[in-house]
């Protein structure tokens, strides 16, 4: 073992699960001792993902809490909703470091989970534990925590992109509208005829309008930030690829700035987070520029005719989005480096 965190992925066989292992692998202070699954316990990890051959030699486990304990110091759940919800309270019980990938921690009330979700929340005293991991914001908290609530894709990317201006009052929190994209790999790997290939092949739409379960979870980060309830309107949409998120947002400034201020903002409140670059004056970003990495890019524009601003924000959603921040909470939570096993260049094209 040579001193490495062990660590468990519940939910081993989708796509955050199979995210998860590719950047432990390359984590110096990791070791993936468990690749567990509700399904087809016992069948090598590798002939679901065979591009995994004689890398990943594991076989599936059944979830087992006491088994974990003595096999793993950290487990992160890639899972359905509802499974961390019964499952994350026994586990950090039982002594392990958890970091729940999932939506069941994220949000502080109850009803607010049920009402979005339509599942059971978890109980309330392990919503107040949980640390939502959202690092560039938050990554204080995390240091140390046992409990962590990884934020979903779009909130992470519809999230950074408006806090500094948020924090600052530069903006009215009440006209913020973000418009968002994603790839079909934010399904899962399940099948649904939405992602049949005829289906999403040269097609765009969106979904789940007025009622996607993140919105809360942005509105939660914001009106943390603003220091008063913050309610948006946040329309996701469906893109014909595989991975990436970019989410453009609009909101009215209190007052007349320019786009060097705005950019100077930007950057002052980034400053020395790594994973978050920030475009120059008149430049955009483009999720083939972050694919397959840690990084969120921002550009931002402000309109002089309206005094609005539009800030345009892309990443990876199953990287930044998903896997990739759970890896940066992990270092947070060990104190580590924040970037260890994430110092990797985007794949382009």
């Amino acid at each position: 073992m040579s001193g490495k965190i062990r660590a468990a992925i519940v939910g081993s066989t989708g796509y955050g699960g199979v995210e998860l292992i590719r950047l432990l692998l390359a984590h110096p202070e990791v070791e993936v001792t468990s690749v567990v699954s509700s399904s087809n316990p016992g069948a090598l990890y590798a002939e679901g993902y065979p591009h995994l051959s004689e890398i990943v030699t594991d076989r599936l486990e059944a979830i087992d809490v006491e088994a974990m304990k003595n096999k793993a110091d950290v487990v992160f759940l890639a899972t359905p909703h509802g499974v961390s919800t019964e499952l994350s309270p026994k586990l950090v019980d039982s002594g392990l470091k958890v970091i729940d990938v999932s939506g069941d921690l994220r949000l502080k009330r109850g009803d607010v989970y049920e009402k979005w979700y339509k599942h059971k929340p978890a109980d309330p005293a392990y919503l107040e534990r949980a640390v939502y991991g959202l690092c560039e914001v938050f990554g204080d908290d995390v240091r140390g925590a046992d409990l962590v609530a990884n934020p979903g894709c779009f909130p992470t990317a519809t999230s950074l992109g408006l806090v500094p201006l948020v924090a600052e009052g530069w903006i009215d929190p009440a006209t913020i509208i973000s418009d968002a994209k994603t790839g079909v790999s934010g399904a899962g790997r399940g099948l649904g005829l939405t992602y049949h290939y005829s289906e999403i092949n040269e097609n765009t739409l969106a979904y789940k309008v007025n009622k996607h379960q993140h919105t809360p979870e942005i509105e939660q980060t914001l009106s943390r930030v603003a220091g008063q309830d913050v309610t948006m309107t946040f329309t996701t949409h469906l893109l014909p690829m595989t991975r990436g998120i970019l989410v453009t947002s609009y909101a009215k400034l209190t007052q007349e700035r320019t786009d060097e201020e705005v950019l100077d903002l930007f950057r002052s409140y980034y400053e020395g987070r790594r994973f978050v670059r920030i475009r120059p004056a008149g430049k955009w970003p483009a999720t083939k520029e972050v694919y397959g990495s840690n990084y969120c890019d921002i550009g931002v524009s402000v309109d002089t005719r309206t005094n609005r601003v539009t800030v345009i924000s892309v990443i990876d959603n199953l990287v930044k989005g998903a896997a990739g921040q759970a890896v940066q909470n992990l270092n947070l939570m060990m104190g580590w480096d924040e970037g260890t096993g994430l110092a990797f260049t985007p794949v382009y094209p």
